[in-house]
C-alpha cells in the first residue's frame, strides 16, 4: 500500500520546460514515476523529453488522464498554477516553489477549500512511495520499500530519516516532504492522518521544527486516535527567539512555538522524542522491536 502516490498515478509536470521541471523531471522518469506529460504555455504541441507538452493543465488531464501535478513554476506565478490544476481535476497537487507571496497562499488556501483535491506544499520536497512513484527533489536512490511512513517539514532531514530507516533494515512506505511555508495545503495532522490508515505503515517518523502549532495538533491526534508507534524530532533546539531559520514558518512566535515545548508535548502525547536525529533509526528499531 502507499498513501497519495503509486505505481499508477499519472503525473505531469507544470514548467515542464524549464530548468528546473526539466531536471527533476527527468530525475522523476528514471526513478519510474509514470510522468505522462508537461505543462509549458506556448509550447503546447511540442515534445520534452519524450513526453507531450501542453498549454494547459487542463487540455493535458484531457488528454492524458493525469491525476497529479508537480509545479516547478516561479513564485509570482506558482498561486495560480495550483489553482489552475485545482480546476482541472488534478486530486494531488505536489507545489515545489520556494518564496510564493503569503497573500496569494491565502487566495489558494481559500480556492482549494470547495475542491476534493489535496495540495502538498508549497516551498517541499514532494513526495516519494518507495520503488513506485517520485514525485518531487527528493533523492531517489536512498530509497527502499518498507514499513515506516515519514513526514516532515524539512527536506533535509526527511533524508537523513530515509538513510536511517532504510539502514536499519525496516525501509519506508511513503515519504512526506509538507513544506516550511506558514501558509501549506496539508497539515503535518493530516499527513500522519494519511499514514495511521495505511496499512502497510506499521511505523511513522514525525519531523518538526520551530514555529507554528501543527506538530502539537497532530500530537494530540496521535494521542487521542493514534493506533502506531510515532518517533519525532524537533529542529531549531538553539534557534534564538524572533528569527527565522531557514523555512518561512520557522519563526517562534508563542509558548508553544519553541523545541522544547513540543518535545514535551509530543512526550506527553506518547511520541517517542529523539533529541538528535541520528538517533532516529535506532528509536524506531527498539520500539518496533
Amino acid at each position: 500500500m502507499s498513501v497519495l502516490v503509486n505505481k499508477n498515478s499519472k503525473i505531469i509536470v507544470q514548467g515542464f520546460t524549464g530548468s528546473e521541471g526539466s531536471f527533476h523531471a527527468g530525475q522523476m522518469i528514471d526513478y519510474g514515476t509514470q510522468v505522462v506529460g508537461g505543462v509549458t504555455p506556448g509550447k503546447g504541441g511540442t515534445s520534452h523529453l519524450d513526453k507531450p507538452v501542453f498549454n494547459t493543465v487542463e487540455e493535458a488531464v484531457n488528454q492524458t488522464g493525469a491525476d497529479t501535478s508537480i509545479i516547478f513554476v516561479p513564485p509570482p506565478f506558482a498561486g495560480d498554477a495550483i489553482m489552475e490544476a485545482a480546476e482541472a481535476g488534478i486530486q494531488v497537487i505536489v507545489c515545489i516553489t520556494e518564496g510564493i507571496p503569503v497573500a496569494d497562499m491565502v487566495k489558494v488556501k481559500a480556492y482549494l477549500s470547495d475542491k476534493t483535491c489535496r495540495l502538498i506544499g508549497p516551498n517541499c520536497p514532494g513526495i516519494i512511495t518507495a520503488d513506485e512513484a517520485k514525485v518531487g527533489i527528493m533523492p531517489g536512490f536512498i530509497f527502499k520499500k518498507g514499513n515506516i511512513g515519514i513526514v516532515s517539514k524539512s527536506g533535509t532531514l526527511t533524508y537523513e530519516a530515509v538513510d536511517q530507516v532504510v539502514k536499519a533494515g525496516m525501509g519506508v512506505t511513503t515519504a512526506i516532504g509538507i513544506g516550511g511555508d506558514p501558509i501549506i495545503g496539508t497539515s503535518m495532522k493530516q499527513a500522519v492522518e494519511l499514514l495511521m490508515n495505511d496499512k502497510d505503515t506499521h511505523g511513522i517518523v514525525m519531523i518538526g521544527e520551530i514555529g507554528g502549532g501543527m506538530e502539537a495538533e497532530a500530537a494530540r491526534y496521535i494521542k487521542a486516535e493514534g493506533t502506531k508507534p510515532v518517533v519525532g524530532f524537533i529542529a531549531g533546539e538553539t534557534a534564538p527567539a524572533g528569527r527565522t531559520m531557514g523555512h518561512a514558518g520557522a519563526i517562534v512566535g508563542g509558548d508553544e512555538d519553541t523545541a522544547s515545548a513540543k518535545k514535551a508535548i509530543m512526550r506527553d502525547c506518547g511520541i517517542h522524542v529523539v533529541d538528535s536525529p541520528a538517533g532516529i533509526g535506532s528509536k524506531m528499531i527498539e520500539i518496533l522491536g
